[in-house]
């Protein structure tokens, strides 16, 4: 069978929300602190101790909505110990990430700068493992209350005289692990008190995110969508793409066989399922999809590189990254009617990141220019598409050679995002373009011809975004060769 893709373009599916195009930085490892986060006083050029080269690269981006502060730390995280005169706060060890002081010197005020100097929603995950309910209720009236009451006083004491503009709050995390090894029902049950007192102030309307299932643990989302449906606006989901064992050895990321090539793509596909299955639990008590599907951690998952802090979860990024985020990001939109939030771990320095710093030195992973490619997608229209794709078969391994994904940008722009997973063949991708005329067609790729392709802090360019021109009109459409392992975005200006 040959591979092809047939593209309704006067056929919309609705919007793709920019947020699909989220980002996750916890407070963990090197992701924050060193990463994102110098301070003032640091020999590293920084815009209110927020890290300059590292803030101009994610500015490019584009980051929609950035989630914070964890993660597992979300759940032993009291925001009281972040706020104040910084020499002043107490200092703590982040028992779960690699036993390391903590001085909570980035916090809530600290954080929502970032979320301002990126132009990015900021999302707030509060402590429902082992915080209290008036702590949790007393951090949204900290932030988003305008009256009179002790925590506004507060805020303004500590320099921020209006409140912030607040949706995104997530009411707990990973309550079934790391934020408390809770039942389904225990959870939903929390979730319904806790979530009564995360309010409304004034025209500050909240977005609230139950924590949802890990993996496949539809019971998870069976009881939170029965018990408690009515009081969340999204649910989330959890799922990282592990080619190896999670607790004996998950696989390196970048010395690695052609079988955990195959398995890694494999298993990153597998979140199409995942989606699928959790959706149509969801549409059984709401037919309507008014509670989001929120995939506020994805990504790839390896062992840390050798060498470094094992709780610190520091990882390389390859061309293999870029085609799991390539692919997830394909199947995100494919599903944009149901899946409105999705946060890839994590931004900096930590598992799947943009961005690696060294001291000084930044570099841009393949991750990262995969977003940048990507960007044509946020809030565009997504257009009618079937893809026909040839399949890649390794021993009892199957799964198709193509992902795609394809929308109208509000310039009218027809833009459509190709992978090709196949390691050692290019693809010719007949493309068939319905209700529409082809008119000026553009493209840009990334690509490599090593599976192991990196950007390193002594080669930093090795992987990069280029134009792409291998592609010819063909009966009112297109003719796409894709090299093997690329991400391809064309752009399709119509014609008269």
């Amino acid at each position: 069978m040959s591979t092809k893709l047939i593209i309704q373009a006067d056929v919309t599916e609705g919007k793709i929300n920019k947020n699909i195009y989220g980002h996750f930085a916890e407070h963990l490892g090197r992701g924050i602190y060193e990463g994102i986060w110098v301070g003032e006083d640091s020999s590293i050029p920084n815009t209110k101790g927020i890290r300059n080269d590292v803030l101009e690269a994610l500015q490019k981006l584009n980051i929609p909505v950035l989630r914070w502060p964890g993660g597992c730390f979300a759940d032993e995280y009291h925001w009281k110990d972040g706020v104040g005169p910084r020499e002043e706060r107490k200092r703590m060890v982040n028992t779960h990430w690699g036993g390391v002081v903590e001085n909570n010197h980035f916090g809530t005020h600290e954080f929502f700068t970032l979320c301002e100097l990126l132009g990015a929603e900021p999302y707030i995950c509060g402590n429902v493992g082992s915080g209290t309910v008036q702590e949790m209720s007393e951090w949204v009236e900290y932030m988003t209350f305008d009256g009179e009451s002790p925590m506004t006083a507060w805020r303004q004491e500590n320099g921020r005289e209006e409140p912030w503009k607040l949706t995104y709050f997530g009411v707990g995390n990973e309550n079934w692990g790391c934020g408390g090894n809770m039942r389904p029902e225990y959870y939903a049950d929390l979730y319904r008190r806790y979530q009564t007192y995360v309010r409304n102030y004034g025209d500050n309307k909240l977005y609230k995110i139950a924590g949802g299932a890990n993996v496949d643990d539809y019971k998870w989302t069976e009881t939170l969508m029965q018990e408690a449906a009515p009081m969340m606006d999204g649910l989330s989901l959890h799922y990282y793409t592990i080619p190896g064992d999670f607790w004996l050895g998950k696989g390196s990321a970048t010395d690695f066989s052609e079988d955990e090539w195959h398995l890694t793509l494999k298993r990153a596909l597998h979140i199409e399922e995942l989606i699928e299955k959790h959706g149509t639990i969801m549409d059984k008590y709401d037919p309507e999809k008014r509670v989001g599907l929120i995939i506020d951690e994805w990504g790839t998952w390896f062992d840390v590189e050798p060498g470094t802090n094992p709780g610190f979860l520091y990882q390389q990024n390859t061309i293999r990254d870029a085609l799991v985020a390539g692919a997830s990001l394909n199947i995100f939109n494919n599903h944009s009617e149901r899946v409105q939030m999705a946060n890839i771990a994590q931004t900096v320095n930590v598992l799947q990141a943009m961005i690696l710093t060294e001291g000084q030195e930044m570099i841009k992973t393949p991750t990262y220019h995969v977003f940048d490619l990507y960007q044509v997608h946020q809030d565009a229209e997504r257009l009618s598409s079937h893809l026909e794709s040839d399949e890649i078969k390794h021993g009892e391994l199957a799964y198709p050679t193509v992902s795609t994904s394809v929308s109208r940008g509000k310039d009218g722009k027809i833009h459509i995002s190709f992978c090709n997973l196949d390691h050692t063949n290019e693809v010719t991708v007949n493309t068939e373009l319905r209700g529409a005329t082809l008119g000026t067609v553009s493209g840009k790729i990334l690509a490599s011809d090593k599976r192991d392709a990196r950007n390193t802090f002594d080669s930093p360019n090795d992987v990069e975004v280029v134009s792409f021109t291998n592609f010819a009109e063909q009966d009112g459409g297109l003719q796409v060769t894709l090299p093997a392992m690329s991400v391809t975005v064309l752009t399709i200006e119509e014609g008269a």
